[in-house]
Parts: structure tokens; sequence; C-alpha cells
């Protein structure tokens, strides 16, 4: 299944397509929020509460992202957009910066792991190493900067520019995600009711409303895909 040439291609990726990387996924056995509470987390609460714990936990994430590579999946995904230009809307779940690295430029929807907020201000700086408590907002001169990511009961972020995608898509695919949260969760809904086709790219089937599913590991499923679709654009 591919989309016409000329028509949009939406596709969402979540914690699975990292996963080969060495990032852990979500909801799945062992995965983060079996280790940790995310009320702990992954709340505006629990940063009031408890920041430095926050920000330890969220530094060691962003070490973490920074010491694994991209895989077969996001390389292909890089080779995707270089071919299809503005055909293409790659949207992530993921708060790594793996599919940039892999060559693409990603719509993360869930805010990013290399980004630091000011709760003050709103202002946006990129951010490598550890984040302290208290740091300093360049832009306004206030202690408050926080981990830029969007926490439980936050809006994700560029969401009318995803739904405005959504519905001119010709295909919408989905990418090693549970299809558990919201509005992510109902992407592949809307895409269908404005007429998109529906893929799901997954290790198993999540049983969402999809018109095809594939099985398998990211890295050999997704490079067959995208090659399937660069080719039928190159006629």
């Amino acid at each position: 299944m591919a989309a016409q040439p000329g028509g949009m291609i939406v596709i969402l990726t979540g914690a699975g397509i990292s996963a080969e990387s060495g990032l852990g996924t979500f909801r799945d056995l062992g995965g983060i929020w079996q280790q940790v509470r995310l009320e702990e987390v992954a709340t505006p609460e629990a940063f009031a509460r408890d920041p430095a714990y926050v920000q330890q936990f969220y530094n060691a994430r962003r070490a973490q992202a920074g010491a694994v590579e991209p895989n077969a999946a996001h390389l292909a995904l890089g080779e995707l957009q270089r071919a299809l230009g503005d055909g293409l809307m790659l949207v992530t779940q993921n708060v790594d910066d793996l599919h940039e690295r892999g060559g693409a430029k990603a719509v993360h929807m869930h805010g990013s792991l290399f980004s630091a907020l000011c709760a003050a201000c709103g202002a946006r700086h990129p951010w490598a190493g550890d984040l302290g408590n208290g740091e300093m907002c360049a832009a306004c001169g206030q202690p408050a900067l926080r981990p830029d990511v969007v926490w439980f009961g936050e809006m994700p972020h560029h969401m009318a520019e995803i739904e405005e995608a959504l519905g001119v898509a010709t295909l919408f695919v989905s990418i090693g995600t549970s299809g558990q949260v919201y509005p992510a969760a109902g992407f592949a809904q809307l895409a269908r009711k404005a007429g998109a086709e529906t893929l799901e790219l997954n290790l198993e089937a999540t049983g969402g409303p999809f018109d095809r599913v594939e099985t398998g590991l990211a890295s050999e499923i997704v490079p067959t895909f995208v090659a399937s679709v660069i080719k039928a654009h190159a006629r």
C-alpha cells in the first residue's frame, strides 16, 4: 500500500521505532511506566512537588537517548522525507532525537529531551547535557527552566498543523505506537474519515482502525515500506 504520487502521507511514530536502538518503550513489560510512577515524574504537580527528582529522571533519559544511534527504520524515514519533501509529514510521540540524527525533520508532538522550556516566559532553548534545578532562562532571566516535554494534563504541540495534514492525507501510517494515548490514538480514524488509507507497521497488531497491518521489527518492515513508496513516487 502506498500513496499515489503527489498525495500527502502522514506518518506517526511511537516508542516502538526507537526500541531497537536501545530506548525502552512505555507500556510493554519492563517499560518505563512499570519502573516509575508517572505521577512522580510526568505531571506539572510532580515538578512543583519535587523538581530535583523530576530533573534527575529526565537527565537520565536524555543521557540514554544521546548514547544510542538511529536504526534502519529512522534512516529509511529520513530517506523518504528527502524523496517526498512537503508530501510527507512525519509526526512523532517520541522525545528523543533519533529521527533528526537519522536525517529527518519530525514534528515532536510531545516535545523533546534536547530542549529546555522556561516555565516563566515560554522560551525554548536547545539543551544537551544535564538540566539542573533552577537553571536561568537566557530570555527572561528567571530560574525556571524545565524539561520541554509534554506532561500528562498538558496539551500536545502542533495539533492544528497535524490535524490539517490528516485532513488532506491520502495515506496515514502508524509505526511502533500502542494506540492507547490520545489524541494520537485518534489520528488513524481522523485520516480514514478524510478518505485516507490507513496502515499499521508494528511489532504486533493493536486492533486499531487500519486497512492493512504489517507486523515485524521496525528495522525490517519500515525500510521495505519506504522502498515501495519511493518506487511508486518515481514512476
